[in-house]
């Protein structure tokens, strides 16, 4: 699934991403309100991961989310 499907879906995806990456509370999603770049900031803020792996855990979640 690319961004651009999740973001429309923003409101199911914010539990899916809440499962994956439970620190996330739910203001966290709703300031991100679908930005991609702004999850990562977040993920890698919440949780001190490089940006290489934000990006790697992010890809594949986005490759295996299927709705």
């Amino acid at each position: 699934m690319n961004w651009d499907q999740i973001a429309g879906k923003w409101d199911q995806a914010k539990g899916r991403i809440k499962e994956k990456w439970g620190q996330l509370t739910d203001d966290d999603l709703a300031r991100i309100q679908g930005k991609r770049d702004q999850l990562a900031g977040r993920i890698q803020e919440r949780y001190g991961y490089t940006k290489e792996r934000v990006e790697e855990e992010l890809k594949a979640w986005e490759r295996d989310s299927r709705w």
